[in-house]
């Protein structure tokens, strides 16, 4: 624990001499909220994106100077630090601009971690479930009069976005009270971003494949995790780890810790053993096998059981009381995109129910489509899915194949490009997707453009069908548009 007498200041370690700073893509969630904070701590901020959008007005709104104008000349004068977020190649005119400058040049992982020197940093990893386990815990903290600062990848309106800055200490209550005050934020294990992270709290959710294009294989995934675990300090420092007992590899990642660990899961041998009853949604912790809380959680689900759980845990380890914690955790409204129910829309006999959901790894398709199937009940479940970057789904293909069992059709849009190569994007399409798909019984076709999918959407769904739209891109609009046609 640090003392509260001699805790930092809120420009503690390598951010105190920074004065001005930049952002290159300063549009993206992680990288405004980011903006955000360094704004809050006084450091002047500005950015650029390549286009306006609501993000960047809100930023403009608040005093920071944006430019879409990249072209290295606009960049400011007197600038201490420039941060690039991970879509930014080093051949941008703006980094050139600033290594001739010679001005320093940080990712945003990088800056986090200086920011997290300063607090009481609490790292939200694993493979899937970030976005939604951080929203969780934050609106804990913030029921509970925690006041924590936080950087999530995902909208949540009930917690006032994705992004705030909160008290400098912790309130004097609970084991960390006088403490630097909490950060929340996703640990991002691609291109190991989260090595960056200087926390003190972590959570390891679950860990399986993804980012193969950068890891290669899952031990060396496994590897990067350990890494990461071991950013945490001693246990005497408070440093601590909370780790699923089932699908993390903990057998591999806490045996070097000298961190606090406790592990959390359904397995009657984690220490924290989670009871869930689909049938009324019902989420429960016992401790030692007596009942530390228990409510009604408002994500359907198995896997949001899990998530809700590790949120109240870390909650109370950050010095919630259990039945605060519970009964906050109850009050959750969820967040954007992450099996959000966007509503309904009138149909001859009835109408049609329309979910959102972020979802773009074959597991969180796999528990998403099954929780949704299990708790709306529909005549037919209608996936729209737009994969998310080649190399994913080459590495992937047959997992994602396999992955909408659920689902009485697949429609799949062209692959969502991002940050692969040119090659890559030749050595797998949508159509190769939709073949494995057929291949295993599932009822599947690729459509060339969004606009088609909402026509073909308007003609074939009736009343009594689910319509989920799934992926990481740009795909969400259909969803949206589907509810915004009038009803024939």
């Amino acid at each position: 624990m640090i003392d509260a007498c001699s805790k930092p200041p809120r420009r503690a370690g390598r951010l105190a001499a920074i004065s001005r700073a930049d952002f290159i893509g300063i549009g993206g969630c992680g990288m405004s909220g980011l903006a955000r904070m360094l704004h809050s701590l006084g450091i002047e901020t500005s950015g650029s994106d390549a286009q306006t959008s609501p993000v960047t007005d809100a930023l403009m709104a608040q005093g920071l100077s944006i430019r879409t104008v990249q072209d290295g000349i606009g960049l400011p004068s007197n600038l201490d630090l420039l941060v690039t977020s991970a879509a930014i190649a080093p051949d941008h005119p703006e980094v050139l601009a600033a290594e001739q400058r010679g001005i320093e040049i940080r990712t945003y992982a990088e800056v986090l971690g200086m920011v997290q020197e300063g607090r009481t940093g609490v790292s939200i990893a694993g493979t899937h479930g970030k976005s939604t386990t951080a929203a969780m815990l934050c609106h804990i903290l913030v029921s509970c009069g925690f006041d924590p600062s936080f950087i999530i990848g995902a909208n949540c309106d009930q917690i006032g976005g994705g992004s705030r800055t909160g008290a400098d200490t912790i309130p004097p209550n609970g084991p960390l009270a006088g403490d630097p005050g909490i950060l929340v934020c996703e640990a991002c294990e691609f291109n190991r971003s989260f090595h960056q992270h200087r926390p003190t709290v972590a959570l390891i959710n679950n860990i399986e494949e993804d980012h193969l294009d950068i890891y290669g294989s899952l031990d060396s995934i496994i590897d990067a995790f350990r890494e990461f675990a071991l950013k945490l300090p001693p246990a005497e420092d408070g440093g601590s780890l909370l780790i699923a007992h089932d699908e993390a590899h903990r057998h591999h990642i806490t045996p070097p810790l000298s961190c606090h660990v406790a592990t959390f899961g359904f397995h009657p041998e984690a220490d924290y053993q989670v009871e869930w009853n689909p049938a009324v949604q019902r989420t429960g912790i016992l401790r030692d096998g007596m009942w530390t809380a228990q409510w009604t959680n408002p994500m359907p689900g198995a896997h949001n059981a899990l998530n809700a759980a590790a949120a109240v845990i870390l909650a109370h380890q950050l010095g919630a009381e259990w039945d605060d914690a519970a009964e906050a955790m109850a009050a959750f409204k969820g967040l954007d995109r992450r099996t959000q129910r966007l509503g309904t829309r009138t149909v001859d006999g009835g109408s049609v129910i329309v979910y959102d959901d972020y979802g773009h790894h074959p597991t969180e398709i796999e528990r998403t489509l099954k929780a949704l199937r299990n708790h709306e009940q529909p005549e037919r479940l209608i996936c729209v899915f737009q994969p998310h970057q080649h190399s994913r789904t080459r590495f992937l293909l047959e997992q994602f194949a396999e992955s909408f069992a659920q689902a009485d059709e697949v429609l799949v849009p062209p692959i969502y490009f991002v940050r692969d190569s040119e090659a890559e994007k030749h050595r797998v399409s949508a159509v190769d997707l939709v073949r494995r798909l057929q291949d295993r019984g599932t009822a599947a076709r690729h459509v060339d453009t969004f606009d088609a999918i909402v026509e073909i959407l308007e003609q074939d769904l009736v009343a009594g069908d689910l319509l989920v739209i799934m992926g990481a891109g740009p795909v969400w609009t259909i969803g949206r548009d589907f509810l915004d046609r009038s009803t024939p």
